[in-house]
């Protein structure tokens, strides 16, 4: 699970965590390896002398020499190359989260902009339970950014488990603001005195988002910047493989010990939920021609405001206008676009039943004459 620098590799390390410098192993790696990416690069926080709390306390920042730069034009210089070597060891239709402060962020967003990458969200961490600002000179920083983005503006069949997202969120899309608390507690790894073992350790919860709503059973998830390795724990409990790089050799370390006392999660709990943009198309003619309605019938909304009669091409007539489900469930209503198969209702003895559940029964038709 741990191998040093060396130079470019036919195969791909799974499950392993490279040690050294992660832009000469991301170089090294395959080209188009990664289904996702995570970053969680230094943040150049720039801090002047130590922070103390009121009581006088010190506050166990992070001054790292990691995160210090020498300049803005050093960080930016760093960042483009890091990020041109993880860009490389993409699949073409793959995706990468970058996260950081105030600090880097804006910074990161122009440079990937510049080399190719397409955002697809920023997404906002909102902290359940943020360090306070000891000084009172600035609001309290209780969030930080993570940029999405795929490869490049041609990609578009990038994962996002939309559904499955929307299921585990009372039916409701997942937003871009996600609110969970900083790493504490039994998760946040401690050495033998009870310090930190590193000091930006990530919640697992929120790597557990983003590889529910990026990826897939068995995809590969790369992460630069490994740390105590949340990426690698969070990967093994959700039957992800893992490519890992960190220079730090303690931080490896924890990080091996803590993905080896991983349990993965039974294959039943990571099914993929289905996805209605993965279901055959079907045309409301084939609705038609397999008698599931008769041509003459009358559809009707939900709250049976309109009425269109159905033609024997699959088309429908509301009024004097002829169009399709959808274009005159729009029509009906004055908007510029509508879900036919969700507005147009028939009559199903005394109940009205959407015509989406006669598109079902086609695919359902469909399914059984492949198998």
């Amino acid at each position: 699970m741990q191998r040093a620098a060396q130079g470019a590799s036919h195969t791909t390390p799974r499950d392993e965590i490279l040690i050294g410098d992660c832009i000469a192993h991301l170089r090294g790696l395959p080209e188009g390896c990664a289904d996702l990416v995570f970053a969680d690069p230094p943040y150049n926080l720039q801090l002047e002398g130590a922070l103390s709390r009121p009581d006088q306390s010190m506050v166990d920042a992070v001054d790292d020499d990691w995160d210090k730069f020498g300049s803005f034009a050093e960080y930016d210089s760093f960042t483009r190359e890091w990020l041109s070597a993880a860009r490389r060891a993409m699949k073409k239709d793959a995706t990468i989260f970058v996260i950081g402060s105030y600090h880097n962020i804006f910074r990161v967003g122009a440079i990937m902009q510049d080399l190719g990458f397409w955002i697809l969200n920023d997404i906002v961490w909102r902290k359940a339970n943020p360090m306070p600002n000891f000084r009172g000179r600035r609001f309290t920083n209780a969030h930080e950014t993570m940029i999405w983005a795929a490869r490049d503006s041609a990609t578009k069949s990038y994962t996002f488990n939309y559904e499955a997202l929307k299921a585990g969120n009372e039916d409701c899309q997942v937003r871009s603001d996600w609110y969970m608390p900083i790493c504490t507690g039994g998760e946040r790894l401690k050495d033998e005195a009870g310090r930190k073992v590193h000091p930006t350790q990530k919640p697992e919860a929120l790597l557990a988002r983003i590889m529910l709503a990026a990826s897939k059973t068995g995809d590969t998830v790369l992460d630069p910047f490994f740390g105590s390795g949340t990426t690698g724990a969070v990967a093994r409990r959700m039957n992800r493989h893992f490519i890992g790089i960190e220079r730090d050799v303690t931080y490896a370390s924890a990080a091996r010990k803590r993905i080896a006392a991983v349990e993965p999660l039974p294959a039943e709990a990571l099914a993929a939920a289905p996805s209605k943009r993965a279901e055959p198309r079907v045309a409301f003619a084939s609705v038609v021609e397999a008698g599931l309605i008769a041509p003459g019938a009358t559809l009707t909304d939900e709250k049976r405001r309109y009425k269109a009669i159905v033609r024997a091409d699959g088309a429908l007539a509301l009024g004097p206008a002829v169009g399709s489900i959808h274009k005159t469930g729009a029509l009906a209503q004055g908007l510029p676009a509508c879900n036919g198969w969700t507005f147009w209702h028939f009559e199903d003895g005394a109940e009205l039943r959407s015509i989406d559940t006669l598109r079902t029964i086609i695919r359902d038709q469909m399914r059984a004459a492949g198998e």
